[in-house]
């Protein structure tokens, strides 16, 4: 019941009743109307989240963004695809990795490009002017198609797209396919399917009805579980369509060197605190992260980044900049500051300092929301940027035309700033500066913007980037 009330916050779908089926992969076109077919629009293709387990490209509708840009003068024609999720297409363990079907889902994606580069012309859209953007799960996709096969990102000898967005979620740094934790989750899909015992238990896996499958790869923790985003299924290195985990592709340059923006939400691990309502002292929660999430981390490196999140009744943690507030159970909001800022915000800039020393040249933006600044519990929470980006919110309809502006800029020129019509104009809308020029974020206020310095929790952000470096956080 929780997981659909959380469901609901996102506007996904979470229950299982949904439709679903594995014959899924189509996408959806949209375009401004009478677009001819040799108009070589921008082209902006989204791919959505879910925690790598659920969404569909039915849960957003672009026209909203598309009236914008057509408002602008800067059309674009918009593209979502649909790929496999869960079990169908991120199962791990060795058997996965011997046949060669790892990462399916990632490979769903690369052939939805490919289908954009072959077809998009004919719907108006230019295939030499693609940006890929996502949010969540569907922004740690966008990273991922960047560093697909060490960076090769071409398709008949051109790129596949030209510039990326990626909102809250970038590089993860993650344990191969064959991995202890992945072999548990293939283990335990198994053993629901009644495949133990068999000689082949993929060929038995292969021989269920979709329904039989389906329930066993359910059968497993999800995304609004106790486990959290401590995620059973996810992008892992398989040596060959993920070659090495992201931050090690990263850090070796492998990846697309194309423009890009990249954010968060000041308070994206709210949404994922909620049900853990037992860890009520440092010991519960060291031991809650060393058990579900570090495996490859000792005590002590765990307690290191625990102790930079005082446990002052909640004046620390998320919703930050709430006092006293907000604190559901003794741990709450520690807990949420630390899961938000390991998967998404401070991970986040551990891949923007990686990406201005690999690649000074390419252009690259930042963002921190904090529009719902206040909001009882949950404070400006994980995907509450979607309604914002798609022109759905009823509540910040002022920052929806910001963040629309901004976006539409890019997709067109590959700069927020080249847009000299409203918004930008007016309501306080600020220059976007580039992170590597001083390491500045813009930040999406409730009614205006402003730049302000990426330096927060540069403790916790230390001892991050020091065990990213060691391997130690890998999930």
């Amino acid at each position: 019941m929780l997981g659909q009330v959380l469901g609901s916050g996102l506007g996904v779908a979470t229950s299982n009743a949904s439709p679903q089926g594995e014959d899924c992969l189509t996408l959806n076109v949209q375009r401004p109307s009478n677009v001819s077919s040799c108009a070589k629009l921008p082209v902006a293709v989204w791919i959505y989240g879910g925690g790598f387990e659920f969404g569909s490209t039915q849960n957003n509708d672009a026209s909203n963004l598309i009236s914008a840009s057509v408002a602008q003068g800067k059309d674009i024609v918009y593209v979502a695809m649909n790929y496999r999720l869960n079990g169908f297409g991120f199962m791990p363990g060795k058997e996965i990795q011997n046949s060669g079907n790892g990462n399916i889902g990632l490979l769903d994606q690369r052939l939805a490009l490919q289908w954009v580069a072959d077809n998009i012309a004919q719907f108006g859209g230019d295939p030499d002017k693609v940006t890929i953007f996502g949010e969540s799960a569907g922004s740690i996709s966008v990273f991922d198609q960047m560093a697909l096969y060490r960076g090769d990102y071409k398709y008949n000898g051109k790129p596949l797209f030209r510039a990326a967005i990626m909102d809250s979620g970038t590089i993860v740094p993650a344990d191969p396919l064959n991995c202890t934790k992945g072999q548990q989750t293939y283990d335990a899909v198994v053993s629901y399917a009644g495949c133990n015992g068999t000689a082949d238990t993929l060929a038995c896996l292969r021989s269920l009805s979709y329904a039989q499958f389906q329930a066993a790869v359910n059968s497993v923790p999800g995304i609004f579980s106790y486990n959290s985003v401590a995620l059973q299924y996810l992008p892992r290195p398989d040596g060959v369509v993920l070659a090495e985990s992201p931050e090690i592709l990263a850090q070796k340059g492998q990846y697309a060197p194309v423009p890009f923006l990249v954010g968060d939400q000041e308070d994206e691990g709210t949404f994922f605190s909620l049900t853990q309502t037992n860890i009520t002292t440092q010991n519960d929660l060291v031991n809650y992260l060393s058990t579900l999430f570090f495996q490859d981390a000792t005590i002590a490196q765990i307690e290191t980044l625990v102790d930079t999140y005082p446990d002052d009744l909640g004046v620390s943690g998320s919703p930050f900049r709430t006092g006293l507030q907000n604190n559901i159970y003794p741990q709450y909001k520690r807990l949420a500051a630390i899961l938000g800022d390991l998967t998404f915000t401070l991970t986040r800039r551990v891949f923007l300092t990686i990406a201005s020393q690999v690649y000074p040249q390419v252009p690259s933006y930042s963002y921190l929301s904090t529009y719902l600044y206040g909001t009882p519990v949950l404070g400006t929470f994980h995907s509450s940027d979607v309604s914002e980006v798609y022109g759905s919110s009823t509540s910040n309809p002022v920052v929806s035309s910001i963040v629309q502006a901004y976006y539409i800029s890019f997709f067109n020129t590959m700069d927020p700033n080249n847009n000299t019509t409203t918004p930008l104009s007016t309501s306080g809308t600020t220059y976007w500066p580039q992170w590597n020029s001083g390491q500045q974020l813009l930040d999406f206020g409730a009614t205006s913007t402003t730049t302000i310095p990426d330096n927060f929790r540069q403790d916790s952000y230390n001892v991050i980037m020091n065990a990213i470096a060691s391997g130690a956080f890998h999930i």
